[in-house]
């Protein structure tokens, strides 16, 4: 909550955030900036750290050109004070495979760069490069340069994010043949990998947040179940290249979310052994890659085409939408902080479902020429 005329207030992320007003040259007018802290009082310093360096005379002279990789390691450390250790874990090997070797030594002054762009789509533009790293580079690289603009006041180009190439990809949901046999299958199966593909294909949840369910997280008088946490296999800092499970909050405040759970998926779950505190692991929670790789076999004994776990969370969506459940609903229940986010990456009508409401058009037509008679 925003403390009274200080314009500070606690995000849904759990961060704090000050805005200040600074005058924009370009712009020739004040504008907002933001701020961000792990607490009120870390936001409240970071702010007036931020306007004494804003108020403070520019340099008659032009600035000394700072280097783009000076730049990305100073922001990257704000980031992991910040962030997710997932979120800055990403940011940082986006940074260090595709960016840091490309750009690191890119010098960025008052004089503008048109040529860092260019470096930039090229490398974008390389085969087999997946729609969402090409997204990660490109968002990666902007928050950069925005961070240099401000922190060092350099003149930083302007990047456009990069245009889907619509390349041939594995269908993003399962065809209802292909989940009538994998059902067939899970629900005859007695392990814990296939009671955690029914309760993916019946409630949308995240492989990670399956691995990281907890028996007391289940309410079986109210028939609910509770997404509380969520875990990741991260690299760990060392000499040698290291990972390590970690168990962490919910990809965001709208992921943790209480699900309703049907009379299926909880027969499926009392069957299971109560060993341990994890639903689907023990002492421990299981990990994410070891359960993919049950997941993958799985789908082999069902005759199913290899996919990632992920089409399950797919499959679920398309089916909701498909049998009229409203989009704010399912957004809730899949975790989503917009609606938008539910309709436009999770929801994949299929031809069945076409033909379906082209037939129902036709049906209309006929009532019309009907009438008309």
């Amino acid at each position: 909550m925003a403390r009274h005329g200080e314009n500070i207030r606690k995000r849904k992320d759990g961060r704090w955030e000050a805005r200040y007003q600074v005058f924009d040259a370009d712009r020739g007018r004040k504008v907002y900036r933001s701020i961000y802290g792990s607490s009120y009082a870390a936001a409240k310093e970071k702010r007036a750290a931020a306007m004494g360096r804003a108020a403070a005379p520019g340099p008659s002279a032009p600035c000394a050109p700072v280097p783009f990789s000076q730049a990305a390691e100073e922001w990257l450390r704000e980031i992991a004070d910040r962030r997710k250790p997932s979120t800055y874990m990403k940011y940082r090997n986006i940074y260090r495979i595709h960016l840091k070797e490309m750009l690191g030594s890119c010098l960025l002054s008052d004089a503008p760069k048109p040529d860092l762009p260019d470096k930039i789509y090229d490398h974008l533009s390389q085969e087999g490069m997946s729609e969402s790293i090409r997204r990660s580079i490109c968002c990666t690289a902007k928050q950069i340069l925005a961070f240099a603009g401000e922190r060092y006041s350099v003149c930083v180009p302007v990047l456009k994010r990069p245009e889907a190439r619509h390349p041939t990809e594995r269908p993003k949901t399962f065809s209802r043949s292909e989940q009538s046999r994998l059902l067939a299958l899970v629900r005859g199966g007695s392990d814990r990998c296939s009671a955690a593909v029914l309760l993916g294909l019946y409630t949308g949840m995240r492989l990670e947040e399956l691995c990281a369910l907890k028996w007391t997280d289940i309410d079986w008088e109210n028939r609910t179940l509770a997404v509380n946490r969520t875990v990741q296999r991260l690299a760990v800092a060392g000499p040698a290249p290291k990972t390590a499970l970690m168990e962490t909050a919910p990809k965001s405040e709208s992921s943790r979310r209480t699900i309703p759970l049907t009379d299926p998926v909880l027969e499926r779950l009392r069957k299971l052994p109560g060993e341990g505190d994890y639903v689907f692991g023990t002492e421990r929670p299981l990990d994410p890659r070891t359960m993919q790789n049950r997941f993958k076999k799985l789908l082999k004994e069902a005759g199913v085409a290899q996919r990632n776990f992920h089409v399950c969370r797919h499959s679920f969506a398309t089916n909701c939408i498909e049998n009229g459940m409203d989009a704010k609903t399912l957004s809730e229940i899949l975790g989503h902080s917009d609606v938008k986010i539910t309709l436009n990456r999770y929801v994949h009508p299929t031809m069945d479902a076409k033909r379906e409401q082209m037939g129902m058009l036709s049906d209309f037509y006929g009532q019309i020429c009907g009438q008309a008679a």
